[in-house]
């Protein structure tokens, strides 16, 4: 019996500036490597913008009038097909990156697969749910190369997972 991996469709827009923004191929494979067993047939964009434009989504949305790393918008699910935007902010990434001390593209990958177990139903609101996120995100990044992207996190920076957007 031949197993398959589910079926994706990501499409990537570049909004920010930049040349160390992560290329297609290697977001498709982040992307994909998230992909639950049940979401067969996601098609998934993945957005990169600027603080203007993560600010104004962040305060529509979320109410929280601030630029933030990611924020993740599920496809109404009306025609059997899962999916939704993930908006990555460029500017923030990048000063998480500094601020804790990793490799932005390690930082940027972390944030993809947050962003795509959001689409999958992945929450952080309650400890358990925080705990089990946070665990296949390791497991994931594991799978892909990347250390556990909470390991070396300083102090006042720990459970990133709860301070992501959405």
């Amino acid at each position: 019996m031949i197993s398959r991996r589910p079926t994706l469709s990501v499409m990537v827009q570049y909004a920010a500036a930049g040349d160390d923004l992560p290329a297609r191929p290697l977001l498709r494979r982040w992307a994909q490597a998230a992909l639950g067993a049940d979401a067969a047939g996601m098609t998934v964009v993945l957005r990169f913008v600027e603080e203007a434009e993560s600010r104004a989504l962040n305060r529509r949305h979320r109410r929280k009038d601030r630029p933030t790393n990611v924020l993740s918008f599920v496809y109404d699910d009306e025609y059997g097909a899962p999916g939704g935007d993930i908006v990555l902010c460029a500017p923030v990434l990048r000063s998480e990156a500094v601020q804790q001390g990793k490799p932005f593209t390690a930082h940027c990958a972390h944030l993809v697969v947050h962003g795509m177990l959001h689409l999958q139903g992945y929450s952080h609101e309650r400890a358990a749910e925080a705990a089990t996120m946070e665990a296949r995100e390791i497991a994931i990044l594991a799978g892909l190369g990347f250390g556990n992207p909470y390991a070396a996190l300083p102090p006042a920076a720990t459970n990133l997972s709860r301070r992501a957007g959405r």
